[in-house]
């Protein structure tokens, strides 16, 4: 629904103050008019979704986004972002240096940057692979202790040779 230019200023107005009687004056409506109407005015469904629509947009703006969050953590890893910290003198007066990240800050920054990129190293690839083979070994070894069965341990031992081999579950070679 198209607004007027006088129902898109009372929009704007009531953005900033949240006042709709002022909102509807400053908009260019009559005192009288703003003090009957203002708050029927915030019911019209065309003037209720602008107004959505913006604080929506102006939300959005506020809360860093993927990219944001990723830059950030990049420049602690690579010691390029600094926090200001207060040191006393001896002589009891103080003064700010801009502290670099500490050696934990970093590894903590590295470490959610490789939750978003886990597979990108064929290193931690590998290891992610070893984990999930061994996750599943333990598995099927405490099956095979619930049920005695040796079906399991074969299972089991078979999973393991094709892991050393390099082949997959369903026989085909995992090096390409």
């Amino acid at each position: 629904m198209k607004l007027t230019a006088k129902q898109r200023l009372f929009a704007d107005e009531y953005i900033k103050s949240g006042n709709a009687m002022q909102s509807a004056i400053k908009a260019g409506y009559s005192e009288k008019y703003a003090k009957a109407r203002s708050a029927q005015m915030l019911e019209n469904v065309g003037i209720k979704s602008y107004i959505d629509a913006k604080m929506a947009e102006i939300e959005s703006h506020k809360i860093a986004d993927a990219k944001e969050v990723l830059e950030f953590y990049t420049r602690v890893l690579r010691k390029e972002e600094t926090e200001p910290e207060k040191l006393m003198d001896e002589d009891g007066s103080e003064h700010f240096y801009d502290r670099e990240p500490s050696l934990k800050d970093r590894l903590v920054a590295a470490k959610e940057l490789m939750k978003r990129y886990p597979l990108n190293d064929p290193v931690v690839k590998a290891q992610l692979d070893r984990i999930k083979a061994t996750t599943k070994n333990i598995d099927l070894r405490n099956k095979n202790l619930e049920d005695g069965g040796q079906d399991v341990a074969d299972a089991v031992d078979g999973l393991l040779g094709l892991l050393k081999k390099g082949v997959d579950q369903n026989g085909k070679d995992k090096r390409g």
